[in-house]
């Protein structure tokens, strides 16, 4: 099988699950330099999940590859790849909201072009079982009610470039439905581990929780019910695995979202001011908060940290007043006695931001196989310790 983006979050998830649920061969498509910096890469991502003396290395093959260049950048040995690849995994993307649009289509869409492009190769070689393309569910962009897995164009605006790029990249493959066995997968927004709080990624979610530690926001430009689909990596990545290799899932898509369990802004601003012991910030309308509250708090703020935490919030602003839900209806039958579900996000915050700090917010590097995981060894005390290397860190609250 061949896996796109497994050097990001959600790939070397999937990554460590072919890996380790199966004895397929996975050729990993890597941005390099050359193709030994592309092995070392791959390398580094193994080491990062699994540590020191995994069974793997034999099994996972780097690729040196773009997905912005054409033939994605393999300049020998495609006739040969197709005719051993059966399965695509194609999760890599720009997930950055700040990129011009333009940029954001040149991965986004074009190098989903040119995956569809090698996976009708496959097909023609040796025969492909499945293309698994990792959307996002926020191709709704700004739609207001219930999004099904069934739609798609409903004539929504978008916030930024990130969901424009995705629902054309995701238009794209529905094109191509007919001629390739594809399946379709759309994560909400992904957080670290239940168990342990784990995650290598601490966008989206987890800035404002930053911001909110640090006390820069007074107020915010949100509604209290609107809706907050946030999963867990364990739950997105066990079901892409599931649905990748399910028969019944060719032609589908799917919503790896929160559903019934899905939070709200009022919750999640109630669970970060009692996790960090700190006022909860006023809710304003947003409109109005745009308008003359965040001119206002921007030019008073009390030194320029603050300042720039307050400018860089704006991508994240529209989040807070969305007015879209995701029936994943569809995910949830497919899925229904695997022991594979979402869970409410009240469970497992304090793990959540108890793993972000021990990580500093991602400042420090606190590898996946050295999560051993939370315990509470008195009432009222939580304690996560991560091992990396000899290196052994516990953080008490």
């Amino acid at each position: 099988m061949l896996l796109t983006g497994a050097t990001g979050f959600v790939g070397m998830e999937l990554l460590a699950r072919y890996l380790e649920r199966s004895d397929r061969r996975v050729f990993v498509l890597v941005r390099a330099a050359s193709q030994r910096a592309a092995e070392a890469r791959l390398q580094r991502t193994l080491l990062y999940l699994f540590g020191f003396g995994h069974p793997y290395a034999g099994r996972a093959v780097a690729l040196r590859g773009d997905l912005t260049r054409p033939g994605l950048g393999l300049r020998r040995g495609r006739t040969a790849l197709a005719e051993q690849v059966e399965e695509i995994v194609h999760g890599a993307a720009s997930v950055s909201f700040d990129l011009d649009v333009e940029t954001s289509r040149a991965i986004n869409v074009e190098g989903t072009r040119r995956m569809l492009e090698l996976a009708e190769r496959c097909q023609a070689r040796g025969g492909l079982r499945r293309f698994s393309y990792v959307s996002t569910a926020y191709v709704a962009g700004e739609h207001r009610g219930c999004f099904s897995e069934d739609d798609l164009d409903v004539g929504q605006r978008f916030r930024n470039s990130y969901e424009r790029s995705k629902f054309e990249a995701e238009s794209l493959v529905a094109r191509w439905r007919e001629r390739l066995p594809v399946t379709v997968m759309r994560p909400s927004i992904v957080v670290g581990e239940r168990g342990t709080g784990w995650t290598a990624s601490f966008n989206v979610l987890y800035w404002p929780l930053r911001a909110f530690a640090r006390g820069a926001y007074a107020a915010l430009p949100a509604r209290r019910d609107a809706p907050v689909d946030v999963v867990p990596i364990d739950y997105v990545a066990d079901a892409i695995y599931a649905l990748s290799q399910a028969g019944e899932a060719e032609g589908e898509t799917f919503h790896l979202t929160a559903g019934r369990h899905a939070s709200s802004v009022g919750e999640l601003v109630e669970l970060a001011s009692a996790f960090f012991t700190r006022p909860a910030p006023r809710l304003i309308e947003p409109a109005t908060y745009r308008r003359v509250v965040h001119p206002l708090l921007v030019r008073t703020a009390r030194d320029e940290r603050t300042r720039r935490t307050l400018r860089r919030s704006e991508t994240f602003f529209p989040y807070f007043a969305a007015r879209v839900t995701y029936d994943d209806r569809r995910a949830r039958i497919a899925l229904r006695g695997s022991g594979i579900g979402t869970t409410p996000l009240r469970t497992y915050f304090d793990r959540l931001v108890e793993f972000a700090l021990a990580a500093d917010w991602g400042r420090r590097q606190l590898p996946r196989a050295g999560a051993v995981g939370v315990a509470a060894p008195r009432a009222g005390r939580r304690t996560i310790c991560v091992r990396s290397g000899r290196a052994r860190l516990a953080l008490v609250r």
